[in-house]
């Protein structure tokens, strides 16, 4: 059972490591600011996700595995939130 747990781990550290790699070229290739935007906003919000999947078997209690979601989930309010405000400012700018 540990070996699964293991290999789940570095599955999705992995996962997400390719994903936050991911967002990094879009950012890069992109022509556009909200296309950008976009790119990390979506990709890395689900690498940080598997990241802390294959972190949560490896925590040492359920308290520190509760610790690892309930960060995610500032992480995603806070970048969806953020977003949100950089593209309204974007949209505002080009009309």
């Amino acid at each position: 059972m540990i070996a699964f747990l293991d290999l789940l781990s570095i599955a999705a550290i992995a996962a997400g490591t390719f994903f936050f790699f991911a967002g990094t070229v879009g950012l890069l290739r992109f022509p556009d600011s909200l296309s950008r935007l976009h790119a990390l906003t979506k990709v890395d919000n689900l690498g940080l996700g598997l990241i802390v999947l294959g972190l949560i078997p490896r925590a040492e209690s359920a308290l520190s595995a509760l610790k690892l979601v309930v960060i995610w989930a500032l992480v995603l309010l806070s970048g969806a939130s953020t977003a949100q405000l950089i593209g309204r400012a974007l949209r505002r700018g080009r009309k």
